[in-house]
C-alpha cells in the first residue's frame, strides 16, 4: 500500500517561514497530523534524485555534471530548495543528491533516458513528477498522447525501475496546476484523471504519495492561483519553497 502524505500546520511552518507566508496561511491549513507507517527515512550515505519536466528542473545549469550536490545542476525550484535544506539539516551524513528534470518532458522521454540519467546513478530515493505536459502539450497539439498511454507509460517506467533497482524507495508526487494563466476550462475534467493516475501508480507501487495539487488547493484560501504559480503550471519561488518543505515532510516524517 502506497503512504499518501498529509500535512499538519506543524509540518508546513517551515517552508511557510521561508516563503513569508506562515501566520496567515498556517490559518487555514490545519489538517490535522496522521502517522504514516513506513513513510521513507532517510540514511547516511543515501543517494537521492530527483527527476521530472521543468517544474523539477527550474532552471538547471551543468546538466550532465557527474558531481554530486552541485548547486549549478539542482535548479532554482523545489528540488534545489529540498536538497538545500537536506545538506544543511544533514551535513555530515554525506547525502549524494542529484536533480535531473528536463523541462517539456513527458513520461516517454523519461524513458528514453533513463539509463542514463537515473539507473546508473543507483539512486536509493527516486523522486518523479511527471504530467503536466503529457496534457499540455496534447492541448496545444503538439502531442497525440492520452491518459491511457499516460498511465501505461508510467506504470511501464516504474516496472523497468523496480527491475534495475528493486530497493529503490519510490516518491511519486501529484500533478497540478492552479486555474489561472494557460489553465483554463479545457484542462478539466481531464487534468483530474492525470492525477488519479499519479496516486494509482504510487498505491500499486508501494510509493509515498505528495499530493501537490491538494496541497495548492488549500493555499489558495490564503492567496490567489497567480500567486503561487502565474502561469497556472510552474511554481512562483515560494509556490516552490511550499513544494520543498510538503516533500521534506514526506520523507523525513
Amino acid at each position: 500500500m502506497n503512504q499518501t502524505f498529509t500535512f499538519s500546520r506543524r509540518q508546513l511552518f517551515g517552508g511557510l517561514a521561508l516563503s513569508g507566508l506562515s501566520g496567515g496561511l498556517l490559518s487555514v491549513l490545519n489538517a490535522e497530523k496522521k502517522s504514516i507507517p513506513g513513510r521513507i527515512r532517510l540514511q547516511k550515505g543515501m543517494t537521492i534524485l530527483f527527476q521530472g519536466d521543468s517544474i523539477t528542473d527550474a532552471g538547471r545549469q551543468n546538466r550532465k555534471s557527474p558531481k554530486v550536490n552541485d548547486q549549478k545542476s539542482m535548479g532554482n525550484g523545489y528540488a534545489g530548495m529540498a536538497a538545500s535544506a537536506l545538506l544543511a539539516s544533514r551535513s555530515s551524513w554525506n547525502l549524494n543528491i542529484f536533480n535531473r528534470g528536463i523541462s517539456g518532458n513527458k513520461v516517454h522521454q523519461l524513458d528514453a533516458r533513463w539509463q542514463s540519467d537515473c539507473l546508473d546513478h543507483r539512486p536509493d530515493v527516486l523522486s518523479i513528477l511527471i504530467g503536466v505536459n503529457d496534457i499540455w502539450h496534447g492541448l496545444t497539439g503538439r502531442y497525440d498522447g492520452t491518459v491511457q498511454r499516460y498511465e501505461n507509460d508510467y506504470m511501464a517506467l516504474i516496472e523497468r525501475t523496480r527491475m534495475a533497482l528493486p530497493k529503490v524507495q519510490l516518491v511519486i508526487c501529484e500533478p497540478f496546476v492552479l486555474k489561472c494563466g494557460a489553465v483554463d476550462e479545457k484542462w478539466f475534467p481531464e487534468f483530474d484523471h492525470y492525477r488519479a493516475v499519479a496516486r494509482k501508480v504510487a498505491s500499486q507501487n508501494s510509493a509515498t504519495f505528495v499530493p501537490f495539487q491538494e496541497m495548492f488547493d488549500r493555499a489558495l484560501s490564503f492567496a490567489p492561483a497567480q500567486h503561487w504559480a502565474r502561469d497556472g503550471v510552474h511554481p512562483s519561488h515560494h509556490g516552490s519553497a511550499l513544494m520543498a518543505d510538503f516533500w521534506l515532510q514526506a520523507v523525513r516524517g
